[in-house]
C-alpha cells in the first residue's frame, strides 16, 4: 500500500515515528505531508530529527493564521498533492486544523481517510478541537482509537463498524524516548539548571487560556505563586500574547524557557516535581511516566488518567495551587493506553481495512 500520512503540529510529528517505522516495517511506502502549521524549528524539525522521522515528501508552509485562514490555506493546497501522489490511504492524526483540512480534501477526492486517535471526546463544543476530531471520525473510512473509553464514544455515534481498538501510539513512542533518556542521561537546559524533583514543568497554548488577557493574567499569576520553580515552555504565539498584553512571564516563582526538544521535555518532566499544562499529549505523558499533571482545563480527553488520579483538572488559581501542591498518588500499575505496540496494530488495521 501507499499510505499518506498528514502532519503539521508537535504532538502530530510525535505520533508520526512510530508509524513511519511500522509502515517501513511492514513493507508500505509511506508519503509524508507537514502542512506547516507549527512551523518554529523547536516545534517542528527538531521532533523530525530527534524521533528518526524521513523528510517530508511535501510541505505546504501555512504558517500562522485564524483557523478558517490555516484551514482554507491547506485545503487550498492538498488537493494537489493528493492528485500527484495517489495514495491508497490517507493517515490522519488527532485533533488539528491539519486533521480536518487532510480529511475534508481526501473526502471529497474519494480517497480513503483513516484517523488515529479516533473516538476521543471533551464534550466542550467551545474547543475548536473539538470540532476537528468529531468532523473527522464521522468522515474517515477507519476511525484508529487508542482506548476503550474512546471505543464506546464512536460506538454512542454509531460509527461501531469502522472503528478498531489499536491502542495509543503515543506510548509507544513516549516508552522508546524514556528508556533512551534514562539510558544516556543527558544534560539540558531545564534539569542542568534545576535540581530533580525542584521544579515544575509548565506548558500553556490553548486560545481558551491565552486570547483573553485577562485569563491569561490569571494563569500566569498562579503559576507564580507555586511552592518551587515553575519553568514554562513558552511556544512564541504565548510570548507574543503575553508581550502584546504587559503580561510578564518571569515573575515569582515563573520562569519561561523555550520549547524543548522531545527527548529534553521527557528528561526534564521525569526530574520534575510535577507537570501543569493545558496539552492533551503532555497530560498523558505524565501519566506515563508516573508524573503527577495539573491540567488548566474544564475537561479532559484522557479520563483515565483523572480516574487514576495522576490528572486533576484546574481552573481558577486556587484550584491550580491546591493541585500543584497536592499529596502524591497512589501508584498504579494500570495500562489504559496499551503497552506500546499500537503503531503496528495501526498499520495493520489499514492494511485489513481499507487495503483489502
Amino acid at each position: 500500500m501507499k499510505i499518506m500520512s498528514v502532519v503539521g503540529a508537535r504532538p502530530q510529528f510525535v505520533k508520526l515515528a512510530p508509524i513511519a517505522h511500522a509502515i517501513t516495517a511492514a513493507g508500505h511506502e509511506h508519503v509524508i505531508v507537514h502542512t506547516g502549521q507549527h512551523y518554529d524549528p523547536m516545534l517542528s524539525d527538531v521532533f523530525f530529527r530527534d524521533l528518526g522521522i524521513p523528510e517530508p515528501d511535501a510541505h505546504l508552509g501555512v504558517g500562522s493564521g485564524s483557523h478558517g485562514v490555516q484551514t482554507g490555506s491547506m485545503l487550498a493546497q492538498m488537493d494537489e498533492v493528493l492528485e500527484r501522489f495517489q495514495p491508497d490511504c490517507v493517515l490522519v492524526y488527532g485533533d488539528t486544523n491539519s486533521t480536518l483540512a487532510a480529511a475534508v480534501s481526501a473526502v471529497k477526492l474519494h480517497f480513503p481517510v483513516a484517523h488515529l486517535e479516533a473516538g476521543l471526546r471533551s464534550f466542550n463544543r467551545a474547543m475548536p478541537e473539538e470540532h476537528n476530531r468529531v468532523l473527522t471520525d464521522h468522515a474517515a473510512d477507519l476511525c484508529l482509537a487508542p482506548t476503550d473509553v474512546a471505543m464506546q464514544h464512536l460506538a454512542n455515534e454509531g460509527i461501531t463498524d469502522r472503528a478498531v481498538l489499536v491502542g495509543d501510539v503515543m506510548t509507544d513512542v513516549l516508552y522508546q524516548v524514556r528508556d533512551a533518556v534514562l539510558a544516556e542521561q543527558k544534560p539540558n537546559a531545564v534539569t542542568d539548571e534545576f535540581a530533580k524533583g525542584e521544579f515544575y514543568v509548565a506548558t500553556i497554548h490553548r486560545a481558551e487560556n491565552t486570547n483573553e488577557p485577562e485569563r491569561l493574567r490569571e494563569v500566569v499569576s498562579a503559576l507564580s505563586q507555586a511552592d518551587k520553580p515553575v519553568v514554562l515552555l513558552a511556544h512564541p504565539r504565548v510570548r507574543a500574547k503575553a508581550e502584546e498584553h504587559g503580561i510578564s512571564l518571569e515573575a515569582g516563582s515563573l520562569t519561561t524557557r523555550d520549547p524543548l526538544a522531545y527527548p529534553e521535555l521527557i528528561a526534564a518532566v521525569l526530574s520534575s516535581a510535577g507537570v501543569i499544562t493545558d496539552s492533551g499529549g503532555l497530560q498523558k505523558e505524565a501519566f506515563l511516566l508516573r508524573v503527577p499533571c495539573t491540567t488548566v482545563r474544564h475537561e479532559t480527553e484522557w479520563v483515565e488518567t483523572v480516574e487514576l488520579g495522576w490528572n486533576v483538572l484546574a481552573n481558577t488559581p486556587e484550584e491550580i495551587a491546591a493541585a500543584i501542591t497536592r499529596p502524591a498518588p497512589a501508584p498504579t500499575d494500570a495500562t489504559p493506553y496499551g503497552e506500546g505496540h499500537a503503531a503496528a496494530a495501526a498499520v495493520a488495521a489499514i492494511v485489513e481495512s481499507i487495503g483489502a
